[in-house]
């Protein structure tokens, strides 16, 4: 009798067990869709040019790209200082506690603990008379009230069988590397924005020491023009336009003293210290040559670019979750058990074997009715999982789009800055011209305030051009993946 009671007993575990699997097969699958920005990126920057794919400029370390030592030194400091790279590297740490978290649930719990209780059953209930005709040993009833002592260990494992811890464990290490890739990107941004500061602050200085001689040039032509007046050769309409003239040159050149000094607590900031001065040298700024940079392929982008390879990691990651949270609908296999000691009286816990007092057991549990919270955690994954793909491929297309840019930039510029180098001089020549054909009276002041006014802005524009020279260099170094190793 009781070998069929034992087979019956396996039968209903087995048809229950089987009830959850087979109820569990009706897991939903993950959205799958098909990444046509990775696969058809094209393979050159530039079609009508031919790039070679040994040659690439971003996998150059920062500190040989750039060879003004003021600026190394201000990228060293920003490196160290800079609160946003600061606060990026406490986010690795979340990440990497967040992959120990997930770790720890593949291993069991085990917990110790101790315990004490009074309890008092009622005399007419069956516990209440069991214990009252229960001696304890010979001739010595049963306490009443029943006093409990407990010390021992719980533990409590979720065996694995679905490999969803572990997947948990992997999403949460793609997490991970994806904060690491992230603090890559910040270096980079920081590097980039540090050096394209540093080159306006320079173009500042350039600029003023333009508007200075600007200024002594007004100067000297007012003098002149007051000289002619006397002489009856000019109008006193002549010298209030020269003064006039002077007084602009001298508010420019206090608007740029301000703009230099935001510029420097710009730089200031980035390096996370309080104002004070930027050491440069400005005097060699516009004979600097931008260093050549070389491209490479396209698909070098996937491997250089740190927020390429993040995008790509959270993808990964987000994919795991959907793996994960499909697997919710499986049944989990629990086992828990107790050991210790337990008595009604303390000094019967040092009683052996007697005393002793341990529990195991197995559950397995799945899902079977009212599955909405299940399912909708699983729609919430599989949705950011086509987000992650979607911003996954948004980068990789604005990557591929920054360097395009950037290259035909760097040509038009350099082609700005050489014809702008011959307005320049020109216009210098000009000054010198009209001037003599001032003092001789063979031109009037209107002439020389216009080719004045032409140089100086055409002086600027140049500075200016040295500088988007020198940044879209940067700039490009950048979008190549530079800048963080």
């Amino acid at each position: 009798m009781n070998m069929m009671e034992n087979s019956k007993t396996k039968n209903i575990i087995t048809a229950i067990a089987l009830s959850l699997v087979l109820a569990s097969c009706k897991a939903p699958m993950a959205t799958v869709i098909k990444d046509e920005v990775k696969e058809n990126i094209p393979q050159n920057f530039n079609q009508e040019e031919q790039q070679d794919a040994n040659s690439n400029s971003g996998t150059t370390p920062w500190r040989q790209f750039f060879t003004d030592p003021n600026l190394v030194t201000l990228i060293e400091t920003a490196l160290k200082n800079n609160q946003e790279l600061l606060i990026t590297l406490q986010e690795i740490e979340i990440a990497k506690s967040g992959v120990l978290a997930k770790k720890g649930r593949l291993t069991p719990t085990v917990s110790a603990g101790v315990g004490a209780g009074l309890k008092k059953a009622g005399r007419y209930t069956s516990e209440g008379a069991g214990d009252a005709t229960t001696q304890i040993e010979p001739g010595k009833e049963m306490p009443d009230p029943l006093g409990n002592f407990e010390a021992g260990l719980n533990a409590s494992w979720e065996i694995d069988i679905w490999k969803k811890l572990r997947t948990e464990k992997e999403s949460a290490v793609a997490h991970y590397l994806s904060t690491v890739e992230g603090k890559n990107f910040v270096l980079s941004n920081l590097i980039e924005e540090v050096a394209d500061n540093y080159y306006e602050l320079l173009a500042l200085d350039n600029q003023l020491d333009i508007i200075q001689q600007y200024i002594k040039l007004q100067q000297r032509a007012l003098e002149i023009s007051k000289i002619q007046k006397e002489a009856a050769a000019a109008t006193e309409l002549a010298v209030k336009k020269f003064e006039a003239e002077l007084a602009k040159s001298k508010a420019a050149e206090y608007t740029i003293r301000q703009q230099i000094t935001e510029k420097e607590n710009e730089i200031n900031a980035l390096l996370g210290r309080y104002p004070q001065p930027i050491v440069r040298t400005k005097e060699n700024f516009m004979s600097t040559i931008p260093p050549t940079v070389y491209t490479g392929i396209p698909s070098q982008l996937l491997a250089n670019r740190p927020d390429i390879k993040q995008a790509e990691l959270e993808l990964k990651a987000s994919k795991l979750d959907v793996e994960a949270a499909r697997k919710e609908f499986y049944p989990s296999l629990e086992i828990s058990a107790t050991l210790g000691l337990e008595a009604f009286k303390p000094s019967y816990l040092v009683k052996l074997p007697e005393s002793i007092a341990y529990n195991l057991a197995g559950e397995l549990a799945g899902p079977l009715i009212n599955k909405s919270a299940i399912k909708a955690n699983f729609q919430t994954a599989d949705a950011k999982q086509i987000q992650a793909l979607y911003e996954y491929d948004k980068t990789i297309l604005n990557a591929y789009l920054d360097v395009a840019n950037l290259m035909s930039k760097v040509k038009n510029i350099d082609q700005y800055y050489q014809l702008k180098s011959q307005e320049t001089k020109a216009l210098d020549q000009s000054i010198d011209i009209a001037n003599q054909l001032f003092r001789n009276s063979r031109a009037d002041y209107l002439e020389v305030l216009l080719n004045q006014r032409d140089a100086l802005d055409a002086k600027m524009e140049l500075i200016e051009a040295k500088q988007k020279q020198l940044s879209t260099v940067v700039d490009i170094y950048k979008s190549l993946g530079g800048g963080w190793k």
